[in-house]
């Protein structure tokens, strides 16, 4: 199961739905759910892409020509959901999604990077302490790639955080979204960059699991057709040596255990 991925129904990529779904059945992937990009921060990048009608009839299309070899989801990554709520709730509410994932892309309306350009002694700080805001209030299912201004902080020369440094922030996070009902996911991308780790790091994953944490689900996110499932059997095995024995999908926001065995 692979649950990121993004389409040209995300404003950063140009894979084609129908395309992802075949390149999906080729390469063994059973269940995919794509999760656009989505924010209604007019200062965000990512406003005033998403066509709801459009994505919608993807779905439906590709569920219509794939859905005997490949079980599709319609899920979506929603930036910074904490915030604006109450405009959230009013452009979504009647679009049935089986999966919703809240990101943090942009602090105090700047991207990451440009916000750790600004506050070079402070970002890891203030990115965790965003992302404890965001698990607080926000209506979702899982957080997305927890520790990802790790990305940002090798591409501007500075070091991967150190874990124990910021392990009762992670903490507080991980057991407000216990707390909550709300997953985590293991996303695969940094395996695939520079970086050359999963987001979050296998510390993060046991931490989660030794909290008590249950609802766990594997993605690509992936931005292109021939990058579906990159790093999902690797994911599984993190996942499995931090303790877990089964992953989740998503069915109209309703969690199921999935065995890893």
């Amino acid at each position: 199961m692979d649950y990121h991925h993004h389409t040209n129904n995300s404003i950063d990529s140009k894979a084609v739905m129908q395309e992802v779904c075949e390149q999906a059945i080729t390469k063994g992937i059973k269940e995919i759910c794509f999760t656009e990009h989505y924010s209604v921060n007019p200062d965000a990048p990512t406003y005033g892409h998403m066509d709801f009608a459009i994505y919608q009839q993807d779905i439906k299309d590709s569920q219509a020509s794939y859905g005997d070899r490949l079980t599709i989801k319609m899920g979506i990554e929603l930036c910074e959901p904490h915030l604006m709520m109450d405009v959230y709730e009013k452009e979504l509410s009647s679009i049935p999604f089986d999966f919703i994932m809240g990101s943090v892309h942009n602090i105090g309306n700047q991207k990451l990077r440009l916000h750790l350009r600004a506050n070079q002694d402070t970002f890891y700080d203030d990115y965790f302490a965003e992302m404890y805001k965001l698990v607080s209030d926000a209506n979702i299912d899982v957080l997305a790639h927890i520790d990802l201004m790790k990305r940002y902080a090798v591409q501007e020369g500075h070091e991967v955080y150190v874990f124990e440094q910021y392990k009762d922030q992670i903490a507080a996070v991980l057991e407000k979204a216990i707390q909550r009902g709300i997953g985590i996911e293991i996303n695969t991308s940094g395996l695939r960059s520079s970086l050359g780790e999963a987001l979050p790091t296998p510390q993060i994953v046991s931490l989660y699991h030794d909290l008590g944490g249950k609802i766990l689900t594997l993605g690509s996110d992936s931005h292109k057709a021939e990058t579906v499932g990159a790093g999902i059997k690797e994911a599984a095995q993190i996942a499995k040596q931090c303790g877990f024995t089964h992953i989740y999908q998503f069915d109209k926001r309703e969690p199921k255990a999935v065995s890893l065995s």
